[in-house]
C-alpha cells in the first residue's frame, strides 16, 4: 500500500476513535473513555496531528516538477529572413532534474511525516499519562476522604463508649475530650480533603479541554494491570514513538544525501522554438512565409560544486546528531524504565507491610477495647493505635496510587497504550 493511502486509513481510523466517544453514557464514563474524549478534544493532541496532515503535504510538493516557461518576443522591428520577416517568437521549456532526484525528494518527505506520526503518538501518550496521573491523585482524595468519614463514625462510637463509662464511675471526663479533639481534627481532615477535589478537578478537566466544573466519575479502585515484560529484552523500547520518530528521520537523512547527490548533477531541459514567418513580396520562393519550428535542448553546467558538497556535508552532519539523540533516548527511556520498576516493587512491598501491619492493629484494637470495657484504662492507647490504623490505610491508598502511576509510566516507555 502506498504511503498516502496508508495514512488516510490512519485519519479513517482516527474519526472512528472520535465517533466512538459520543455513544458513550456520561455517567458509566471509565479511564479509557476519558482518554477517548482526550485524544478528541485535548489541544495538543489537535496541535501535533495537524502538523502532521501538513507533514504529509510535503511530499507533493518536493515530487513534482518544476514549472514550464514559456517566453513571448514580439518585434518591433520586423527582423527580415530569407523566406520573410519575423512577425513574433514562443518558446516553451520544461526542466527535468536528474534521474531519481524527485522519487528521492518524496521519499525523503514521506518519511519525515511519518516522523511526525510518530510525533503526534507520543504527544497523546504524554498526555494520557498527565491523565492517570490526575485520575490517580482523583481517587486517592476520594479514598482518604472515605476513610477519614469512617474514622469520624468510629470516633464518635468511641465517644459515646467513653461517655458511657464516665456516667458509669469507670471512666474519667478526660476521655471524652481527647476524642472531642480528635473528632475535630478529623472534621478538619475531611474539609481540606475536600477543598483539594476542585483544583484536582480542574486540572483533570482541562487536560479534556471541557467544562472544568463537569463531573468525574471517581473510581473505587484503580486498574492496577501490571506488565511482566523484562528489562533485559533489547527489544523493549522497539514501539516507543520517540524513537520511531528517530528512526524515521535518519531514514529520511539518507534519502535527503541521495537528493544532495543528484542535486549535483546536470538537470535537462526540453523545449520547443516557434517563430511567426510573415510572406515575402517575392513569386516562387519556396516555403515563403513559413513558420519555424526549432526543438530545443537544455543542460546546465553545475561546475561551481562546493554548496553541492556543503549540502551533503550538512546532512551527513544531521545524520550524526540524530544518531546521538536516539541513544540519549534510549539512555533515558531506560533509566525511566527502571526507576518505574523500582517504584512498581516498592509500592508493591509496601501493601504487604501495610496489609499484615492493618491486621495486627485491628486485633491490638479489638483487644484494647475489650480491655476497656472491663477496667476502663488505656483509653488513649486505643486512640492512638486507631491514629496508627488511619495511618496504614491512607498509606495503603497511596500506595496503589504510587503503583499505578509507576505502571502507566513503564505503559508510556514501552508505548504499551496504542
Amino acid at each position: 500500500m502506498k504511503t498516502k493511502n496508508k495514512y488516510k486509513i490512519l485519519n479513517i481510523r482516527y474519526l472512528i476513535l472520535v465517533l466512538v466517544l459520543y455513544a458513550t453514557n456520561v455517567k458509566s464514563q471509565t479511564l479509557q473513555d476519558y482518554l477517548s474524549m482526550a485524544s478528541q478534544n485535548n489541544p495538543e493532541i489537535q496541535s501535533v496531528y495537524k502538523e502532521f496532515e501538513a507533514a504529509l503535504q510535503k511530499a507533493p510538493q518536493v515530487s513534482s516538477l518544476p514549472d514550464p516557461s514559456l517566453t513571448v518576443s514580439a518585434f518591433g522591428r520586423m527582423i527580415e529572413t530569407r523566406v520573410g520577416a519575423q512577425e513574433a517568437r514562443f518558446s516553451l521549456m520544461q526542466m527535468f532534474p536528474w534521474f531519481g532526484t524527485l522519487e528521492a525528494k518524496k521519499n525523503a518527505a514521506n518519511l519525515m511525516a511519518e516522523a511526525s506520526f510518530q510525533k503526534f503518538i507520543d504527544a497523546r501518550n504524554e498526555v494520557f499519562l498527565e491523565i492517570k496521573k490526575a485520575y490517580s491523585g482523583l481517587y486517592e482524595i476520594n479514598k482518604m476522604i472515605q476513610l477519614e468519614t469512617e474514622n469520624l463514625q468510629i470516633l464518635n462510637d468511641y465517644r459515646e463508649l467513653a461517655l458511657s463509662k464516665f456516667k458509669n464511675g469507670k471512666g474519667a471526663m478526660v476521655d471524652v475530650v481527647r476524642i472531642d479533639i480528635k473528632r475535630s481534627e478529623s472534621e478538619t481532615n475531611i474539609q481540606l480533603l475536600k477543598d483539594q477535589i476542585h483544583p484536582l478537578q480542574v486540572e483533570f478537566n482541562s487536560l479534556l479541554n471541557r467544562d472544568l466544573n463537569a463531573l468525574i466519575n471517581i473510581p473505587e479502585a484503580l486498574p492496577l494491570v501490571e506488565n511482566t515484560m523484562p528489562i533485559e529484552k533489547d527489544s523493549l523500547f522497539n514501539s516507543n514513538p520517540k524513537l520511531l520518530a528517530l528512526d524515521k528521520k535518519m531514514a529520511s537523512f539518507e534519502e535527503q544525501k541521495k537528493v544532495a547527490k543528484k542535486d549535483g548533477y546536470p538537470m535537462i531541459g526540453l523545449g520547443i522554438d516557434y517563430s511567426i514567418i510573415s510572406k515575402r513580396d517575392v513569386p516562387d520562393l519556396e516555403m515563403n512565409g513559413q513558420d519555424a519550428i526549432m526543438p530545443m535542448l537544455t543542460v546546465t553546467l553545475p561546475i561551481f560544486r562546493k554548496k553541492y558538497h556543503a549540502m551533503q556535508k550538512e546532512v551527513d552532519f544531521m545524520l550524526e546528531a540524530t544518531k546521538f539523540d536516539k541513544q540519549a533516548v534510549k539512555n533515558n527511556l531506560q533509566s525511566k524504565y527502571s526507576l518505574s520498576n523500582y517504584n512498581v516493587s516498592k509500592a508493591k512491598s509496601l501493601k504487604e507491610l501495610y496489609k499484615k501491619q492493618t491486621e495486627s492493629t485491628n486485633q491490638a484494637i479489638s483487644l484494647l477495647i475489650a480491655a476497656y470495657s472491663n477496667s476502663g484504662t488505656d483509653f488513649e492507647e486505643i486512640l492512638r493505635m486507631n491514629q496508627d490504623l488511619l495511618m496504614l490505610q491512607t498509606a495503603t491508598v497511596s500506595a496503589n496510587k504510587n503503583q499505578f502511576i509507576a505502571q502507566s509510566t513503564i505503559d508510556y516507555l514501552i508505548s504499551k497504550e496504542k
